[in-house]
Order: structure tokens, then C-alpha cells, then sequence
């Protein structure tokens, strides 16, 4: 009996020291591998530290840990123009024999000759209209292919990589570290949101169901005896700026507890998220690494960041430093 003990309690003893070893090694992996270590990484640490800390004053339930992360210039990159625009200008090339008229008229001149500072300069009343003219007309299941399709095939005209490979490691390392420790994770975009539907899970993680962006008005019609939905040239909704926080209360139906963006066209959202009670985190990505991507902000006609650049420190928001926070810029 004696023998049996000691040799029960040497099990029991090695089975802890295990267990804690085991501990100790969770503990001790990075949970953002792509992240020098610094005050921004410290801070969503901390962030996340403090809310999943169970019987303390900043913990939030699971249901309730809701995360929201701007698309553009937040997860993949955005120059030398938004890529959903390098996608309209290729459909405008490839509808083009179709409207001869095109040649003359703007903004379609501009994009058949590829004239990206007339584009720029047509604004948002520019781009929406090519928008209009080359994603309407369609089931959703069919723009849905077509965008997917292109992603396939088309390549970004500086890194000569397709644009799902443009992502950026240290915010798919953030995403996979908040849903790890509970967090349900949307897609909030200006970008459209069956653009990035058919290929998000796929890239972030997120599911179709999880993205908010801009959509054009859908109409229930019968073809050949079949329902369908057919795609407008009729905006239905922007989601940008002001547009962001009620997007975010439209879809999710919940006020979330963090937000990162990159540009002025997210201030909104994260003053939304940030101004509410209990624990919040606001994080916006500064472009500034010329060698490894692009260094643009307050000038740039794309993802200009100019008032949150002044207003983030005050507002207790963390702004990362693309050249001095992150280890790498895209997967390897």
C-alpha cells in the first residue's frame, strides 16, 4: 500500500509539474508573432487582458465582445487606389465595346485610359458612378462570381501579387488573438459589401454574415419562373464616415467594444465605439513605411488620415506605426 501511494503521488506530482510546463508555454507564446514589441502591442495586451478577466470590474461577457475592423488600408492595402475601384476599372474595359459612348464621356474616359488623378479628382460623385455602371444588373450570386473570379486572376500593378495576398500579417495575427480569447469579429467597409463576401472567410476568418459595407438597392423579380435578386444602379447605402456607427447598428444590432481603422472615414466608428461606458479600445493603422508598403496621411486622395492623426491621443486611441509596430507587413 505504501508503494502504491508513493507512486500515486509521483504521477500526481509529475502530471502538475506537466500541466504547469504546459501553462507556462501558453503563456509564454506570442499572441501577436508579427508585432514588435512596444506601447501598441502592449496596449491591445492589455485591452484584451482586461475585458476576458473574469470577476473584475472590466470584464465583458463573450456575447458581448464584439470587434470591428475597417477593410481598406485596415487589413489589406489601399494604394495606389481602393482595389474594389481597380476591379470597376476593368469592368469598365470589359463592358466597354458595349458603350461606345464611354470614350467621351467622364468618368468612364478617364478609367479607359487609365487616368487615375482624373478619377481622383471626380470624387465620390466619380466613383460612384462607374460603381453603378459596372455592378448592377446582376443577381448578387453573379457579382459575387465575377468579383471572386477577378480576385483569381488580377494583380496588384506595384507588388505584381493578387490583392488577397496584400493583407497584412499583424492584423490577421490580431484577428486570430481576439477570437481566441472570445471575440466575434466584423468587417465594417466603405467597400461593398457583396464585393468582399465571396472571399473574406476565406482570407480573414470572417464569415459573409459578419461583414457591413456599402450596397446598391436589390429588386425581387422572376426570371424563367425562377425568384431572384437583381443588383440597381441605385445606391442604397454608404458605409463611410457618419455612415459607419449606424451600418454597425443596422447589421449587428450590438455596440462593440473595440474598433481599428485607418483613415478619417473610420473617426466616426471609432468615436461610436469608444465614447461608451466600461472598457473600449479604439486603434488606427498609420501608413508610414515606404520601403515595405506606402507612407501617406493627411494629402492622400485614398485613406486620408488627417483629424484622427491629431485627435487620437486625446481621444486615448493607440495609432500604429506600420514602420516601427510591425514586424512584417504581408504574409510571407
Amino acid at each position: 500500500m505504501k508503494l502504491k501511494s508513493i507512486a500515486r503521488g509521483s504521477f500526481i506530482a509529475l502530471a502538475t509539474l506537466l500541466f504547469t510546463l504546459g501553462v507556462t508555454g501558453a503563456q509564454a507564446a506570442d499572441p501577436l508573432p508579427s508585432w514588435n514589441d512596444g506601447a501598441a502591442k502592449s496596449a491591445i495586451v492589455e485591452f484584451v487582458t482586461k475585458v476576458t478577466t473574469e470577476g473584475t470590474p472590466e470584464f465583458v461577457p463573450p456575447a458581448e465582445r464584439i470587434a470591428v475592423f475597417d477593410n481598406d488600408g485596415t487589413l489589406w492595402s489601399e494604394q495606389p487606389m481602393y482595389f474594389q475601384l481597380f476591379f470597376a476599372l476593368d469592368r469598365v474595359k470589359a463592358l466597354a465595346p458595349q458603350h461606345p459612348e464611354w470614350k467621351s464621356a467622364q468618368p468612364f474616359k478617364a478609367a479607359l485610359e487609365g487616368d487615375t488623378k482624373t478619377l481622383a479628382a471626380s470624387g465620390e460623385k466619380g466613383l460612384i458612378t462607374l460603381v453603378m455602371a459596372t455592378h448592377a444588373g446582376m443577381t448578387p450570386e453573379e457579382f459575387q462570381k465575377t468579383a471572386k473570379d477577378w480576385l483569381a486572376t488580377a494583380k496588384h500593378p506595384t507588388f505584381k501579387r493578387p490583392y488577397t495576398e496584400l493583407v497584412f500579417q499583424p492584423m490577421l495575427d490580431l484577428l486570430a488573438y481576439l477570437r481566441a480569447n472570445g471575440f466575434k469579429t466584423f468587417i465594417v467597409s466603405g467597400g461593398g459589401i457583396e464585393f468582399m463576401r465571396p472571399w473574406v472567410n476565406e482570407v480573414y476568418g470572417v464569415p459573409p454574415e459578419q461583414v457591413v459595407g456599402s450596397s446598391i438597392k436589390t429588386r425581387f423579380e422572376l426570371r424563367d419562373g425562377k425568384p431572384v435578386l437583381v443588383r440597381l444602379p441605385e445606391i442604397n447605402f454608404i458605409d463611410d464616415k457618419e455612415g459607419k456607427p449606424v451600418g454597425i447598428n443596422q447589421h449587428i444590432g450590438r455596440r462593440p467594444i473595440a474598433a481599428f481603422g485607418n483613415s478619417d472615414g473610420d473617426f466616426q466608428m471609432l468615436e461610436w465605439v469608444t465614447a461608451a461606458e466600461g472598457v473600449r479600445f479604439g486603434l488606427l493603422v498609420h501608413h508610414d513605411d515606404a520601403e515595405r508598403e506606402y507612407a501617406y496621411d493627411r494629402n492622400s486622395p485614398f485613406g486620408r488620415l488627417d483629424r484622427g492623426l491629431d485627435e487620437a491621443p486625446k481621444r486615448g486611441w493607440t495609432v500604429v506605426s506600420m514602420k516601427k509596430d510591425w514586424k512584417q507587413i504581408y504574409p510571407k
